[in-house]
């Protein structure tokens, strides 16, 4: 087994360009998801990526050959829409999540079967929601456009870590101590929906919610502080992301699937190591 992966990776590329950017990905979506899960806004990941979903099903009918110059706005546009509708007060922050997903998930299905550009609208639509093997035909353009992205999402991150920690846990109290809470809100979200729309050749639009909840709440069973939760949460969630690319390679299971799995196996071991040592507190 190991000499047919150390074969793989040294005579085909696309199987190096997977690796890099579902470690990138993962890494991206582990930082962010800490916030997310804390704010209790973990399904914007869920909104947005049906969002992408009816933005890549557009670009399609459109005939884009490059469907992230129509996908990334919109998304991008819709999570700060979200963050809007979820401080408003007739609207409740769940509510426009529901909303806006399932409108955008309809609105693509209906387009993708009235516009259909493929004899196969079942198997399009069914590796969409659940990823393909389109995370095996990256380019060399993705694959840099995917690492300069992340590198911006992680410097941004370690920058303004301070910030984002202190409206995480009391956006009050940061306003009233001169924080731009709202700022540093958009400026999650729009790279919240930056993580999302890269991570649909990953897992498809419908498992990427895992990849922003499964690591923070396996690191929560574990560890107490922010910090502690932070780093275990995206080790977790790179090293699921790895061995689940490795199996499905070798196995030949779905991609998106394999790594999802891996991460709810992790959240079941750090549950019991949680119960057994009562959480590192540190």
């Amino acid at each position: 087994m190991m000499e047919t992966l150390m074969m793989y990776l040294e005579y085909y590329p696309f199987v190096r360009y997977a690796l890099i950017v579902g470690v990138l990905i993962s890494l991206c979506a582990s930082l962010l998801g800490v916030t997310l899960v804390l704010k209790r806004f973990s399904f914007i990941g869920d909104g947005l990526s049906h969002v992408a979903f009816g933005a890549m099903a557009i670009a399609g009918v459109l005939n884009l050959s490059n469907n992230m110059i129509l996908v990334m706005p919109v998304t991008i546009v819709c999570a700060i829409l979200l963050l809007r509708a979820g401080q408003n007060a007739k609207i409740k922050g769940d509510a426009a999540i529901a909303m806006i997903s399932v409108g955008a998930l309809a609105l693509g299905y209906l387009l993708m079967n009235i516009f259909s550009t493929s004899s196969n609208v079942s198997g399009d639509v069914c590796s969409t929601l659940f990823g393909s093997i389109s995370i095996l035909t990256l380019t060399s353009w993705e694959v840099w456009l995917c690492l300069i992205l992340s590198v911006i999402v992680v410097i941004i991150f370690i920058l303004f870590y301070n910030k984002i920690f202190a409206v995480t846990f009391d956006e009050s109290f940061s306003k009233a101590t001169g924080v731009k809470s709202d700022f540093y809100n958009l400026m999650i979200a729009v790279i919240t929906a930056v993580i999302i729309v890269l991570a649909m050749n990953l897992v498809g639009s419908l498992l990427i919610s895992a990849l922003i909840i499964f690591p923070a709440l396996s690191a929560m069973r574990l560890f107490r502080s922010f910090k502690s939760v932070t780093i275990c949460s995206a080790i977790i969630s790179v090293t699921c992301a790895f061995s689940g690319l490795i199996i499905s390679i070798l196995a030949g299971t779905p991609v998106g699937s394999t790594i999802v799995a891996a991460d709810a196996v992790v959240f079941g071991i750090c549950c019991i190591a949680g119960a057994v040592t009562g959480g590192l507190r540190k």
